[in-house]
């Protein structure tokens, strides 16, 4: 059976389907059309650069703590540090880094967003406690420098207060150089992979499987959230890469008839 009675079945075609039907394709135009463009997601650049500030950041505030304040002159240092004192500098530092972070989770949740438009479920799910970790892991150390810093009364030793802040920076410094770290490594080898959207990953192991598990028995409702999240990504990206076969359909049709005599 051909094509036309394949999909003239009425015995009609119209015009549209007439020409549509005419197109040939070569096969290297076919495989080029329905071949998808790798898009990386751009956040591995900026997790390096905002590790390096908070490094930065923390090694600062102990190395002037402990020359200026621990075996130091005050009054020198507040030459470099006008019209501010140096708590006033580390504090206004500490609001600026945590404003970072606070544009680092949206511009992670953008391109996450749009991977997950993508077909990429998995890397949506694998990565969502990664990209808001590092801002609660700061917005917890905040709070808690602000609370030693309103204790500071209470704190009769010498320079308690300034350990006890140094205890806190570094504590979160380390969390957070991990959770960037993790996510960086994770990020470069999914860009470096360059795979598929995952409905065409599953297809192609299913089709070197010779048995799959249908998957039916009891779930819960976590396993039904995420199984009912995972078709709906699957669907949404069929439906943008129906849209984008459609458009290099037109395209090549318009070009057709426009070579025509």
């Amino acid at each position: 059976m051909s094509r036309r009675e394949l999909l003239g079945s009425s015995g009609e075609l119209s015009a549209e389907d007439d020409c549509l039907l005419d197109v040939h394709f070569p096969p290297y135009k076919l495989e080029a059309v329905i071949r998808r463009e790798f898009h990386p997601v751009p956040t591995v650049c900026v997790s390096i650069i905002l590790l390096l500030l908070q490094v930065a950041f923390v090694a600062l505030t102990v190395v002037s703590g402990y020359f200026c304040i621990l075996y130091g002159d005050v009054d020198t240092c507040r030459q470099y540090t006008q019209p501010f004192d140096l708590s006033t500098v580390v504090i206004i530092s500490k609001v600026v880094l945590w404003l970072l972070h606070v544009l680092n989770e949206r511009f992670y949740n953008h391109h996450h967003s749009k991977a997950r438009g993508r077909g990429y479920h998995k890397l949506y799910q694998s990565t969502r406690l990664l990209e808001s970790l590092p801002l609660l892991i700061n917005s917890t150390g905040n709070a808690a420098v602000l609370l030693i810093i309103s204790a500071q009364d209470f704190l009769k030793e010498d320079h308690l207060s300034l350990y006890l802040i140094w205890s806190v920076l570094i504590l979160e410094l380390i969390l957070t150089v991990i959770s960037l770290v993790i996510y960086t490594v994770r990020m470069y080898k999914f860009n470096r992979s360059q795979l598929d959207a995952d409905v065409i990953e599953e297809h192609k192991r299913n089709s070197y499987q010779t048995h799959v598990k249908p998957g039916i028995g009891f779930r819960t409702r976590s396993s039904l959230e995420e199984v009912v999240a995972k078709q709906g990504t699957h669907i949404e990206y069929l439906k943008r890469h129906s849209a984008g076969l459609g458009r290099h359909l037109l395209a090549a049709l318009e070009q057709r008839n426009n070579q025509e005599p």
